[in-house]
């Protein structure tokens, strides 16, 4: 139970320390990046498919950014590392069943 209070108040923290007082003064997609942090920060343990989820959602988030004509390059590239990072996690997170269909596809070969 601390551990979810202490991970909800890094979100306030986290608000606040961007300069927003509520969660009214977020736009919309930053209002579903609140709301869905909430969520899986509420829950009693994270999911390996939370987490790959959130990451996938990021990857989106910044991936779009990009695409986005009026932000400035540089803070494009600020976003590089971020990106990185989040690609490595969900990597890391569906080798195995990447692995594992590439071993099936090979054994089944075999057979044939």
């Amino acid at each position: 139970m601390f551990s979810r209070i202490f991970m909800l108040n890094i979100l306030e923290k986290l608000l606040k320390h961007r300069g927003i007082e509520k969660e009214e003064d977020l736009d919309v997609e930053e209002k579903a990046d609140f709301e869905r942090w909430r969520k899986i920060l509420s829950k009693q343990e994270l999911t390996i498919e939370d987490i790959g989820n959130f990451c996938k959602t990021q990857i989106s988030i910044i991936e779009n950014r990009w695409k986005d004509l009026s932000l400035e390059n540089t803070k494009k590239a600020e976003l590089i590392p971020y990106h990185t990072v989040y690609k490595i996690i969900e990597q890391t997170l569906t080798a195995p069943q990447q692995e594992r269909e590439q071993l099936e596809a090979t054994l089944n070969q075999l057979i044939q």
